[in-house]
């Protein structure tokens, strides 16, 4: 009755994880990745308006022309970058499915670097591609000579995201500027997933489109507005990706919603720094904590997830005892093809984050 494709993907290891959970009464809850804010009010005030308005029917596929006039405005001024087109998509999930479909062909191989976000590797294979991972252990970074060695015939693409989520990675401009020299005079097509790029904590911030304008860049409002369930993305790009895209969301997601449209023109007004500052308030208190505990950790240069290494056994069986202590985080092996790690995210109140480092403390 099923098909193969779905059979190809495995949802193993985090449901085992959940299914543990399911127990637990009262759990330090530092899995769940989404900002612990609210929707902004204006932006809440304008998918209102537009709903009372009467704004309730199908946009045109590619979206309302305001926004894309928006988008565009902000990638020009804050990334350097003057794609060929955009669309609107229906969240930066939505844009990477499109992404996959209007390009990846039977036997194509993508470069992810490994470890990743978990919808990656699966998208590929549901596409009839093959992942090919990109060894960035132990300190998550991109390598000319790691890469360069993965490059065959059968490359179709370099999937990139940065600020990175399981990690917290931002890769320099040194990086980026790297794979743009690698995939020069080559058929291959570099997608630039920044969905979490309202939360960087170094000084500088380089987008991959403005290094390299053949880029295929992917954002959205989930993460910077809290605006998860709305499901608002964008991506910028070829013309002749962008183009085939959309004709692809005309037969899946028809269009992204109409009245998160009209609200994700005013979120882009808004000033995050408040939001941003938080968050590396919290970077520095889960980090802090995790150091001084022992743990061996990388500190995140920005999302809102820091990947510290397991003090025992594999990354499944530290994450159930974790578990079995209330603290509920998420076996790196989930994001990983290694079983080395687990992933904390911290978006959440101080108070659950002390005694999330407590329990750390406790068990390690």
């Amino acid at each position: 009755m099923l098909s193969d494709r779905i059979r190809r993907i495995d949802a193993s290891g985090i449901r085992k994880v959940f299914d543990l959970a399911a127990t637990m009464k009262n759990p330090v809850n530092l899995s769940i990745g989404q900002p612990d804010f609210d929707i902004p009010d204006p932006v809440k005030e304008a998918g209102i308006e537009a709903i009372r308005a009467g704004f309730n029917r199908y946009t045109v596929t590619q979206g309302i022309p305001e926004l894309h006039d928006r988008i565009r405005r902000m990638l020009r001024e804050e990334k350097r970058f003057e794609p060929e087109a955009t669309l609107i998509t229906s969240g930066t999930s939505g844009g990477l499915l499109l992404a996959f479909l209007a390009t990846i062909n039977p036997g194509d191989e993508v470069i992810i670097p490994d470890p990743y976000f978990v919808m990656y590797k699966h998208l590929v294979s549901l596409c009839d591609g093959k992942p090919v991972f990109l060894d960035t252990y132990p300190d998550f970074r991109l390598r000319r000579e790691a890469l360069e060695a993965l490059i065959t015939g059968r490359t179709k693409m370099i999937l990139v995201n940065s600020p990175c989520n399981p990690t917290g990675v931002v890769y320099s401009a040194d990086e980026l500027k790297m794979v743009a020299e690698v995939v020069a005079g080559r058929d291959i097509l570099v997608i630039s997933d920044e969905i979490y790029e309202a939360f960087v904590y170094t000084d500088t911030y380089t987008s991959l489109a403005s290094v390299h304008p053949r880029t295929l860049l992917l954002g959205g409002f989930s993460k910077a507005y809290a605006m998860t369930g709305w499901r608002l993305g964008y991506a910028a790009g070829p013309k002749e990706v962008i183009t085939q895209m959309t004709k692809l969301q005309q037969y899946t997601f028809v269009c992204a919603p109409a009245f998160a449209q009209k609200a994700g023109v005013v979120a882009l007004d808004l000033d995050l720094a408040p939001h941003a500052a938080d968050y590396r308030r919290k970077r520095d208190l889960i980090y802090n904590g995790l150091v001084d505990a022992g743990y061996d950790v990388e500190k995140p240069e920005g999302s809102f997830y820091i990947f510290p290494r397991v003090p025992w056994g594999t990354d499944m069986e530290f994450v159930e005892e974790a578990i079995r202590n209330n603290l509920l985080v998420i076996p790196g092996s989930v994001f990983s093809e290694q079983h080395t790690h687990f992933r904390i995210a911290y978006p959440a109140p101080d108070e659950t984050i002390e005694r999330g480092v407590e329990i750390l403390r406790r068990i390690k």
